[in-house]
């Protein structure tokens, strides 16, 4: 039980001590930034998905 306050205690230390923790600017940033890339994966997905299923479709035909 010793080991796990020590575990406990230190981890709260390095928490508030050694950990740099970003402004509000810096973490509005941030989230602009994994929005939009986000997004942009998204939209390449989907139209990956359309460019395939269109593509298929138009092989599928070609064979009826």
């Amino acid at each position: 039980m010793n080991k796990v306050s020590t575990y406990v205690r230190d981890s709260y230390h390095e928490l508030l001590e050694k950990v740099t923790w970003p402004s509000w600017m810096q973490l509005q940033q941030s989230t602009v930034i994994v929005l939009v890339a986000t997004v942009m994966i998204t939209a390449m997905v989907w139209i990956m998905d359309f460019g395939s299923s269109w593509l298929l479709k138009f092989i599928y035909s070609l064979f009826k």
